[in-house]
């Protein structure tokens, strides 16, 4: 089965099969694209993790946490626990979302998954 399974892979690449020598590189490429698929989760998890620790503290911290002491701070008139609260989070958020979307298509394009190849 693995067997008629390079054959076909080899193929549809254009690349000629040469026989059993073919199955140990095929076994290298694989897990070398699972390693390298892995990698690319890790990162993209790391990068949700921080960006979701950002996404809490602006709002839940700064809204709710700590709007005590920084109620104490005011900036135009307006309390800045509370601007956070209304508007802050808001503004933060979107910016989060910009930050991802750069962050995801550095990743892509490190890892050579970008859209714009396809």
């Amino acid at each position: 089965m693995l067997i008629l399974r390079l054959k076909v892979i080899c193929a549809m690449s254009g690349v000629a099969y040469r026989g059993e020598s073919d199955l140990s590189n095929y076994g290298l490429m694989m897990s070398e694209k699972r390693n390298n698929h892995e990698q690319y989760w890790r990162k993209n998890l790391l990068y949700l993790g921080i960006l979701l620790g950002v996404w809490f503290t602006v709002s839940f911290g700064c809204g709710v946490l700590f709007v005590d002491y920084l109620d104490t701070i005011r900036i135009a008139g307006f309390k800045v626990g509370f601007w956070f609260a209304q508007q802050g989070a808001i503004y933060v958020f979107v910016v989060i979302i910009f930050v991802y979307v750069y962050l995801m298509n550095r990743l892509d394009k490190t890892y050579n998954v970008d859209e714009d190849d396809h």
